[in-house]
């Protein structure tokens, strides 16, 4: 950081984490230091995707806390990891190609990425959580060498049969002395959303230093801490995101394994994302404005003094009454409510706001591998969209508030009877 950006490292005084007197406290996952300070107690749900079957439904489910911490030493926000990452992304039920915008988007960065740093059929892409390959086919279209590495069997599957190279494991150390070896170091690395996914962020962060050419270019996008406090994005917090991210805390966390940041892009992805790119620190990167510009928004937002966390729980309690007595005085009107999605982020809204079935019927999503199940915990199940114009309900809740605008271009006719949508984050509002 610029020495006028940057926060005073010394640890502060103890937060108000609850927790037994006897409990051991919760080492930070970056730094180790001891946490102390609570950002928001969301309760104890279960895993955001954790779909169920008909037949599971008479089945008891796993609940874990869902408290998120922040670091007062280096102001990481964290969950702590109750279950291995191989228990929830072994089978895997997102799929990225069921989004027309995430399409669009990551067709946008792959035409961006091959002119500004040259790539052709002498470079090689590789991508960490590569998911379906939706991103590696426009590079293989262009012509660049790619290869994806996916943890989830089920998902890489389905990449590998459109022609996709991809390795079946979790990335870390182990997996970048492999490449190493194999002489498959990258000229564009790329870790779209799967920083905060980690529990072992150290090993994943020298990973990705390892996987990188002397001059290539890692590529990083994550949902934006900053943007999480402004906007009351709660729902973002779930158990397979252990970390949120701010520049402030990824800076020092890449610093620690010889990467240095030299590239930021504000994107309007996930309610607000970064893009953040980064390179070996003796690489030939001029440090551009965008990394001067988020450090300054930071700072003046206080993402480096620990007060700036505290409140944050009585913003997160307000949302959830105003969604619920918005839901319960639907019902008393007799007007009808039906969902649209099936998001992670959804659970988390549905599941510590108190809503079942009795509230919210039934929703939809269009990706078939999430049809027929049910929502974890509040057990609503989910149908396919023509659903919809079925039932004609009053009012639609979209779940993947960051796809308000693609989804009620999509389910337009539900104005045909004088359907509204309904927007649940930042504060509930009605789009007519």
């Amino acid at each position: 950081l610029a020495p006028d950006l940057a926060p005073d490292l010394a640890p502060g005084p103890t937060g108000d984490a609850p927790g037994p007197d006897d409990a051991p406290p919760v080492p930070c996952r970056f730094c180790g230091a001891a946490l102390g300070a609570s950002l928001v107690d969301l309760g104890a749900t279960p895993p955001a995707n954790a779909y169920l079957t008909a037949a599971q439904l008479r089945q008891p489910e796993t609940y874990y806390p869902l408290h998120a911490l922040v670091c007062e030493h280096c102001f990481l926000v964290q969950l702590e990891a109750f279950h291995a990452p191989s228990e929830i992304f072994s089978d895997y039920r997102y799929f990225s190609s069921y989004s027309r915008s995430w399409l669009d988007h990551a067709g946008r960065f792959a035409a961006a990425a091959i002119e500004r740093f040259g790539l052709d059929r002498h470079t090689l892409v590789v991508e960490v959580a590569s998911n379906d390959g939706y991103l590696l086919k426009s590079f293989a279209g262009a012509g660049v060498p790619v290869l994806g590495i996916e943890p989830a069997a089920n998902v890489a599957m389905v990449a590998q049969r459109h022609g996709i190279p991809t390795l079946v494991e979790f990335f870390g150390v182990d997996t970048a002395r492999h490449l190493a070896e194999a002489g498959q170091q990258a000229d564009l690395l790329v870790a779209n959303n799967v920083l905060a996914h980690v529990p072992d962020i150290n090993d994943f962060v020298k990973g990705l230093a390892i996987t990188l050419k002397p001059e290539g270019v890692l590529s990083v996008e994550f949902p934006h801490l900053l943007r999480l406090l402004e906007r009351n994005q709660f729902d973002t917090i779930y158990h397979e995101h252990f970390s949120y991210l701010s520049l402030l805390a990824v800076e020092r966390i890449f610093a620690a394994h010889g990467l240095r940041v030299f590239d930021v892009e504000e994107l309007p992805t996930h309610g607000g994302s970064l893009r953040v790119l980064a390179a070996p620190v003796p690489a030939r990167r001029a440090e551009r404005d965008g990394v001067l510009k988020v450090r300054r928004d930071e700072h003046r937002a206080g993402l480096g003094t620990i007060g700036t966390y505290r409140g944050f729980e009585a913003k997160v309690r307000q949302a959830q009454h105003t969604l619920t007595r918005f839901l319960i005085d639907c019902r008393e009107k007799g007007q009808r409510v039906a969902g649209y999605g099936a998001p992670a982020k959804g659970n988390t809204l549905l599941n510590t706001a108190g809503i079942g079935p009795d509230l919210l019927p039934y929703t939809v999503d269009l990706s078939p591998h999430k049809q027929g199940l049910f929502l974890p915990g509040s057990h609503i199940p989910i149908l396919t969209p023509d659903r919809i114009y079925q039932t004609k309900p009053d009012f639609v809740l979209i779940l993947p508030w960051n796809l308000r605008d693609e989804i009620s271009s999509q389910m337009a006719a539900i104005r045909d009877w004088g359907g509204k949508f309904v927007v649940p984050i930042p504060t509930l509002e009605i789009v007519p």
